[in-house]
């Protein structure tokens, strides 16, 4: 089971979209997860751009917490289509990304 709240990773996907206007919002909204959940989201987001099956999420998080070198917001605002591969990894979980970020803006 995953520390980090589906909400949360559709919230950075979010933000990401919207990356020019923030940044700073987005590194401090990840800079305060704890680690378990930062290595969740890259995870995830591994996941998405194929890098990792979805039935890999675990090991994808094992690697995640093992190759940590980097700060993980700037790794992840340094890797391109960030919204995309988060997007793409929940929806290859079976998590329906359109009704989550439908909730985080409160339609």
């Amino acid at each position: 089971m995953l520390e980090i709240s589906v909400r949360k990773v559709a919230q950075v996907a979010m933000m990401a979209r919207e990356l020019g206007r923030a940044e700073g919002e987005l590194r401090a909204f990840i800079d305060r997860m704890s680690e378990d959940q930062q290595a969740e989201l890259v995870g995830i987001m591994w996941v998405g751009r194929g890098s990792f099956e979805p039935e890999e999420l675990a090991e994808a998080i094992y690697t995640a917490r093992q190759e940590a070198t980097t700060p993980t917001a700037d790794y992840l605002l340094g890797t391109p289509h960030l919204a995309d591969n988060l997007e793409a990894g929940l929806e290859a979980l079976g998590i329906d990304v359109n009704d989550v970020e439908d909730d985080v803006i409160g339609r």
